[in-house]
């Protein structure tokens, strides 16, 4: 592993120039910086446990671990932060819902695997083989569903406060349009913290599990369940979820190699398996599935720092703040009406980046295997399709994907054939952050 050079005085970057992954500021600034990481990831990190009721503690442990993971796989080489992924939302709520907790955990696991068996054969292969598997039209389309699939879910915690609801989704619309840099990319997070100012007004907030919870304690963890029945045919609605963390991964790495040194591009197969890794181990014990974070890709680009030794900061600090069962109850006060507010913005925008995609890519929706494509999975998914045979069972998020995929692979194969237009589609483009200014 790379060892950390001072760069410059170790006080100041100057003009135009970046602190490289292998060099470190003085280790006070270090802290500094490290400490503003873990602020930047916070604010989406605890959204997705307090939406799938996963322990707060035990996710935030999982992504200080992870993190730290993450920095070993890669050499030290490639600085991130691995937090929540909000991509695992939607399986995780409906895997609950029908088969439990525990299966839920297999199934973040299934994707860990399967990403990390990925990132081995992007390390040695290339991306190419994905890029042809899933052009944008196909990459926007399971992005989109993934999130609209999850509008029932928005709307049914909305309802029980609406007006707090209204509040929230005001208040973060209002924050992503008012600020600009960090600020912006945090609005999710300042509308949080409005909304439950607004439900604590109105006496919506039971504070009783905060005050019974210990100052200090080891997360809650939770074994996942690989042999019940019912645990593997909810696995595979975890599946599409590898699309976006490629994607994620990916955008994350050319994001750094942009700013930083082109060499880094060759760490993405590297990426892909400790995002793998953390993912698996999160789900083995309990934790949610993680992610590349853009928040903190914003930091670097404000901070100019792209030292690795920032990160190690940073993660130590979230499996410190882990270990405090208080801190965990005191998010798990966050009222259905609040929740609801923000996951009206929050799923959709999901949608949209899957709808980005297309824009960005200039998908030609003149074709017809270009239409339906796009047409038959969001219906799919946003309507809640499904397709039961016994104890197995496929939700929307599958049909929706493999619709995708068929009607965009078959008819193309059908329209060279006929010679009736065929889509060849580019690349699988990268994700880039939710919120904040446009890149």
């Amino acid at each position: 592993m790379a060892l950390w050079k001072l760069h410059g005085n170790g006080r100041t970057v100057a003009p135009g120039a970046v602190v490289a992954p292998d060099e470190r500021m003085n280790w006070g600034a270090t802290v500094a910086i490290g400490i503003q990481h873990v602020i930047a990831m916070f604010g989406a990190t605890f959204l997705v446990p307090v939406l799938t009721g996963f322990p707060v503690s035990t996710t935030l442990f999982f992504s200080g671990v992870g993190t730290l993971l993450f920095l070993v796989v890669t050499r030290n080489k490639l600085p991130s932060y691995l937090g929540s992924s909000f991509a695992f939302i939607a399986p995780i709520t409906a895997a609950t819902a029908t088969a439990g907790t525990g299966s839920a955990l297999a199934g973040i696991v299934a994707v860990g695997l399967l990403l990390a068996a990925v990132g081995v054969i992007v390390q040695f292969a290339g991306l190419g083989w994905v890029d042809r598997l899933m052009p944008p039209v196909v990459a926007g389309a399971i992005v989109a569903l993934i999130g609209f699939n999850l509008a029932p879910v928005a709307w049914t915690s909305f309802r029980e406060a609406p007006l707090t609801g209204t509040i929230t989704l005001a208040a973060v619309i209002l924050f992503s349009v008012l600020f600009r840099g960090f600020l912006g990319r945090i609005s999710i997070f300042l509308g949080v913290i409005v909304g439950y100012i607004a439900a604590l007004i109105q006496n919506e907030i039971d504070f009783t599990p905060v005050a019974d919870a210990a100052w200090i304690g080891f997360p809650e963890f939770q074994l996942a369940d690989v042999t019940s029945p019912q645990t593997w045919s909810v696995i595979a609605m975890f599946l599409p979820v590898v699309l976006v963390l490629v994607a994620e991964n990916v955008g994350h790495v050319r994001g750094v190699a942009t700013m930083t040194d082109a060499s880094v591009n060759r760490s993405t197969g590297r990426a892909l398996i400790a995002d793998g890794a953390a993912t698996t181990l999160a789900g083995l014990f309990g934790g949610s599935g993680t992610t590349t974070y853009g928040e903190n890709i914003g930091v670097m680009a404000a901070t100019r720092v792209y030292s690795t030794a920032v990160y190690w900061v940073a993660g130590a600090a979230a499996i410190a703040l882990s270990l405090s069962p208080k801190i965990g109850a005191v998010f798990n006060t966050i009222p259905p009406g609040v929740l609801g507010g923000v996951t009206t913005a929050l799923y959709g925008l999901i949608g949209i980046i899957g709808i980005k995609i297309w824009v960005d890519n200039r998908v030609d929706f003149s074709r017809p295997v270009n239409q339906y494509t796009g047409a038959v999975a969001l219906v799919l998914a946003i309507a809640g399709f499904t397709m039961q045979w016994g104890d197995f069972q496929l939700g929307a998020i599958v049909l929706g994907s493999v619709a995708a995929l068929v009607i965009y692979h078959l008819g193309n194969a059908i329209a060279r054939l006929r010679k009736t237009g065929a889509d060849d589609g580019g690349p699988i483009p990268a994700v880039g952050p939710l919120g904040g200014d446009p890149l």
